[in-house]
């Protein structure tokens, strides 16, 4: 069970977590967000567009958005996102959901995230709700506030 228990039921699409620290660019990176989820050590580097109501410290509930190299179904293993500190690289989890108006998966790894196959051979109807895979992050990993 998650800690603190929601009280509220949230969409399983969404990710639920704590704003850590907003990174700004710099000439050479990006900017991004440090975002910690409950019950888990995660504490992922992500991108996101500049928002002056982000304020350390305080819940943030939204969608993690990733391209994938290539999606492969697997047997066995357990639901992951790797590094554990970092921007992801390594996914692996169940599928919950299939968004075709985006293109997208949803993987349930700890943490949802939703997942664009960037392999031209596949598409998501190749994929089924209850399917485990695993795949490769491609860089530029992104949050989005839920509205």
């Amino acid at each position: 069970m998650i800690h603190p228990a929601p009280t509220t039921v949230i969409d399983p699409r969404l990710a639920r977590g704590t704003l850590r620290e907003v990174v700004p660019e710099t000439a050479t990176k990006p900017g991004y967000v440090r975002i910690t989820y409950p019950n888990s050590r995660y504490e992922l580097h992500l991108r996101c567009e500049p928002d002056a109501s982000l304020e350390p410290g305080k819940r943030i509930i939204g969608t993690i958005h990733a391209r994938a190299r290539r999606i492969d179904v697997v047997g066995t293993g357990g639901r992951y996102v790797e590094p554990v500190v970092g921007r992801p690289r390594r996914v692996q989890g169940m599928i919950v959901a299939l968004e075709t108006a985006t293109s997208e998966i949803v993987v349930h790894a700890g943490v949802p995230i939703h997942c664009k196959p960037t392999d031209p051979r596949q598409k998501v109807t190749d994929f089924e709700v209850g399917q485990f895979v695993s795949f490769d992050v491609m860089d530029g990993a992104s949050f989005k506030r839920a509205e």
